[in-house]
């Protein structure tokens, strides 16, 4: 890993995502903390943004706290409920912005998230910035065609212990 001690790495995770497939899968929680600091690895971390959703109770405070003490800027916005009670909250185009914005200035950015909708940012990421694009997820509920896109795929389920809490 010494060669890449130099680079330069951005990570972006979607938090709605990982939760999600963490409490599917495992009835467990992420460990956010060994995430970010796996995905950095031992290159110098440039910045790492959390993408949350507020729900109206406001019950992830604590939450999102426990994620900036952690090493992670967090942005957030509100979930969305629209008049048929169907509800909307997601970080897509927040992320996949943030990410083409930032890779000019890194050598590697890391995806945390499975979710299918960003192959597409990968792509363009590689093939307009040079930059090196990583994906974390958990494999079982991971797009086939997002690992395939990636230069390099974490699968958070080979090491539980590590990652979920």
């Amino acid at each position: 890993m010494a060669k890449f001690a130099e680079q330069r790495v951005g990570v972006f995770v979607d938090i709605q995502n990982m939760y999600y497939s963490a409490r599917v899968l495992y009835s467990k929680k992420v460990n956010f903390k060994n995430v970010l600091l796996s995905a950095a690895s031992e290159r110098k971390l440039i910045r790492a943004i959390a993408y949350g959703i507020k729900t109206v109770e406001a019950t992830e405070e604590k939450f999102f706290e426990a994620l900036d003490k952690s090493g992670y800027e967090v942005k957030t916005k509100d979930l969305q409920i629209f008049p048929d009670g169907s509800k909307k909250g997601d970080w897509d185009v927040g992320i996949a912005i943030d990410a083409i914005k930032m890779a000019p200035k890194l050598d590697a950015i890391v995806i945390v998230s499975g979710d299918g909708d960003y192959t597409s940012l990968v792509e363009y990421i590689q093939n307009t910035s040079g930059c090196r694009v990583e994906v974390m997820a958990f494999s079982e509920s991971a797009s086939a065609k997002l690992i395939e896109q990636a230069d390099d795929f974490t699968n958070l389920s080979d090491n539980k212990k590590q990652f979920l809490i």
